[in-house]
């Protein structure tokens, strides 16, 4: 669908946040005076109503019989796409797309044959992977985009020329992309359970980008993804001794070692895996990956994403505060290996399942594990159940758990957040509660404000 192809019709919105702002926006450019209605929260009415004056705004979620009034609802990531009301009144005729779906109509009927579109998926790694391909496609020359779910909407970007497209898509938008020539999945583990409302449902809303890309780059290291994706007919692999892959400290490309490990500012395996799949990739699109290779030490880590704080009062502060799963905590402690790390974990409670987790540290404990937010309790439960062999205490909020990690650590060591779930008991998001931490720790929170790279360069 084009957004010319929403002239005439009734056409709402859902969501006002910086997608549904970048939908009314362009919307207006392309359709002029018509009538829109805005669905939004009552907190949002005013700024809304500011924002547009001439779009209708309701406050409110709308149900099936109010959104049955309309043709075509562009609706927000965050709006499940499974729920009730939008289910039924699809069911009765209603449309429903998005900014991400718009854009690549657009993109798609205005043909670009010069330009490369890579999309990247997963349930970790999706961001840093994707900036990195950026990051290294510029140190190349290539006027590159950077765009989607890492924090700039594509509508932003409509009327935009790029060589090279690169953007990130959650598991909320993987469904919503169009035909494009490659795509990339990093992970894939349990996550966004409420939004998807199973882990089956999740999984194949994931690999949906499989369906619509040309060509398919997986991590090896992932027997599940392996498994899911072996029928794709033009699937590559990253992360296996045959291609782009780690081994004995450094990045290699088959026996040829291209760049140590250690000189990555991103730490952990994962981290040196996510530059193995941006080297891939370029690779597959025609790009010279060894000669980007170097720009790897330029790359700045990002924002809440294993991000070192740096060392304050005695001890060194790491904020993972992205880190919405358990075994993206589990990942965050293997980059801190051999370092007495006390870990901050708890937060709203999706029901994942901490197993994992509890087994992995019961083998190999950290320094001390601080459990907080609505799902400490049962963290705590299950970490004591399983008789961790760690210092271990609950608490309700974030700046206890920061005073807990303090009296808990050693000088010299790793207070890290990684809190293995969402952030929507006590913050707004993730990166709200990444900025507390960083005041908690004692560092300027304006430094961790956005991510650098973002739309075109």
């Amino acid at each position: 669908m084009r957004i010319a192809d929403l002239r005439g019709r009734r056409v709402a919105v859902w969501g006002f946040g910086r997608e549904g702002r970048a939908a009314i926006h362009a919307l207006r450019q392309r359709c002029g005076d018509q009538h829109f209605t805005l669905f939004c929260s009552a907190a949002e009415v005013d700024a809304a109503r500011a924002f547009d004056a001439a779009i209708d705004v309701v406050a409110g979620e709308p149900d099936a019989t109010t959104l049955g009034q309309f043709d075509v609802v562009v609706k927000s990531p965050g709006i499940s796409a499974y729920k009730p009301a939008l289910l039924a009144a699809q069911a009765q005729g209603l449309q429903v797309t998005s900014g991400t779906a718009l854009w690549f109509g657009e993109h798609c009927f205005e043909k670009q044959p010069d330009a490369h579109v890579i999309a990247v998926t997963g349930t970790k790694g999706k961001s840093t992977t994707s900036a990195l391909i950026a990051h290294l496609a510029r140190a190349l020359g290539v006027r590159t985009a950077l765009a989607g779910n890492i924090g700039l909407p594509l509508l932003e970007l409509l009327d935009q020329r790029a060589d090279l497209w690169v953007i990130e898509l959650s598991s909320f938008q993987t469904g919503e992309a169009g035909p494009l020539e490659f795509g990339v999945i990093t992970s894939l583990y349990e996550e966004h359970l409420d939004w998807h409302g199973s882990r089956e449902r999740y999984v194949a809303d994931k690999l949906r980008l499989a369906d619509v890309s040309r060509q398919l780059l997986v991590n090896a290291l992932q027997p599940a993804l392996l498994e899911r994706t072996q029928a794709h007919p033009h699937r590559l692999l990253f992360g296996q001794p045959e291609g782009w892959h780690v081994a004995d400290g450094f990045i290699c490309r088959g026996s040829h070692e291209v760049f140590p490990v250690a000189q990555l500012a991103a730490p952990g395996l994962h981290n040196a895996l996510n530059a193995c799949a941006a080297l891939a990739a370029l690779a597959a699109v025609g790009m010279d990956a060894l000669a980007a290779a170097p720009a790897l030490a330029r790359f700045r880590p990002l924002p809440n994403r294993l991000q070192p704080l740096g060392e304050h009062d005695g001890w060194h502060w790491v904020n993972d505060s992205i880190s919405t799963t358990p075994l993206a905590t589990l990942a965050a402690l293997e980059s801190l290996h051999g370092r007495a790390v006390t870990v901050l974990v708890g937060g709203h409670d999706r029901g994942l399942d901490w197993t994992p987790f509890v087994e992995a540290v019961r083998t190999a404990p950290p320094n001390a594990i601080v459990c907080m937010g609505s799902n400490g309790a049962r963290i705590e439960a299950a970490l004591r159940a399983a008789e961790v062999n760690c210092s271990m205490v609950r608490v309700d909020d974030l700046a206890s758990a920061v005073a807990e990690a303090k009296a808990r650590t050693p000088r010299d060591g790793v207070i890290l957040l990684s809190p293995g779930a969402p952030s929507f008991d006590q913050f707004k998001d993730y990166a709200e509660r990444g900025r507390r931490f960083t005041e908690l720790a004692g560092f300027d929170a304006a430094t961790i404000t956005g991510i650098d790279g973002l739309g075109i360069g």
